[in-house]
């Protein structure tokens, strides 16, 4: 069975729901191979636990899925994630030679690839994924919504 962007998005945002449970910004990735047609591997945002500020769901992902393909290059792969990811994260996808990048929320503020420095559009980049954007969106910016929104009233 070929999972669809949405299927494999709702997975990302259980994710981010356990990022938000466990008083992280919630965030979650994961890593597609539509060839096995397998989920790689799914990951939450986890800066504040780990004390890493690289520790984004995108780059951890990458990571985990480097590990398990014994390779860098992840160039058949796609990488789903609940947020536009930001300039950091899109360098990352970018060296990594992700294929495909699915993400839900837009990030005005934050995101590198419809907003701030436009990564991929960049001269500079090395390697420009297949993006697509607002699957699930609405579902994404409710739960960071009231993430925040939680964390605002525990701080008065």
């Amino acid at each position: 069975m070929d999972p669809t962007d949405e299927t494999l998005m709702a997975l990302a945002l259980d994710a981010a729901r356990k990022a938000g449970l466990a008083g992280e910004v919630p965030i979650g990735a994961l890593i597609y191979d539509p060839s096995s047609q397998k989920v790689l591997t799914t990951v939450s945002n986890a800066p504040i636990s780990t004390h890493d500020a690289t520790a984004h769901a995108e780059i951890l992902a990458i990571r985990a899925a480097g590990q398990i393909v014994g390779n860098y290059r992840l160039t058949d792969l796609w990488l789903y994630v609940t947020l536009e990811p930001c300039a950091m994260c899109a360098g990352a996808i970018s060296h990594a030679r992700i294929g495909r990048v699915i993400y839900a929320a837009p990030d005005p503020k934050g995101g590198g690839v419809e907003h701030g420095g436009k990564f991929f559009e960049q001269p500079t980049c090395h390697w420009r994924p297949d993006v697509r954007a607002g699957v699930l969106s609405d579902d994404s910016r409710d739960l960071l919504k009231a993430f925040f929104k939680d964390r605002r009233k525990t701080r008065t």
